[in-house]
């Protein structure tokens, strides 16, 4: 398959809509905790804020400067974060990355959009990015439950 097949076949009309409905990308003035991460490799940044409520994600919103597919994978995890806990959410992240750098399957429901991203696997170059909401999400949740224990 040619450079151009393989591109069009990346950044599929999926990756592009996912892209143009992102949700939750205002920023949460009253956040528990915010974490902006950064992909050195590509210079993508996400920074999320999160609100939690009893174990859960009750509030979230995220600022995204990524590729397309950092975008997608973005807007997959806006699509599914509210009612999360932090071990739910470590399973996602986990679950994409073993999909992304040992052929693992999909992540399971609510995150299996992430199949979306199954292409990128043989991009190496672009699992950082894909990875980045997850890692900070993550993160912000970690540290937001930390702090109401």
């Amino acid at each position: 398959m040619s450079d151009n097949a393989e591109l069009v076949k990346l950044y599929s009309s999926r990756i592009l809509a996912l892209t143009a409905d992102m949700p939750f990308t205002d920023r949460l003035p009253d956040a528990d905790a915010t974490v902006k991460k950064r992909a050195p490799l590509c210079g993508s940044t996400v920074t999320v804020d999160v609100k939690m409520q009893n174990g859960v994600i009750s509030s979230f919103g995220q600022d995204v400067k990524a590729c397309a597919l950092g975008q997608a994978s973005a807007a997959i995890l806006g699509g599914a974060v509210i009612g999360r806990t932090v071990a739910e959410l470590e399973a996602a992240r986990d679950e994409l990355r073993a999909m992304l750098k040992n052929d693992g399957p999909v992540p399971q429901a609510p995150f299996d959009g992430l199949e979306a991203l199954l292409p990128a696997r043989d991009y190496k170059n672009r699992h950082a990015s894909i990875l980045l909401a997850f890692d900070a999400v993550v993160e912000a949740a970690q540290l937001a439950q930390a702090q109401k224990e």
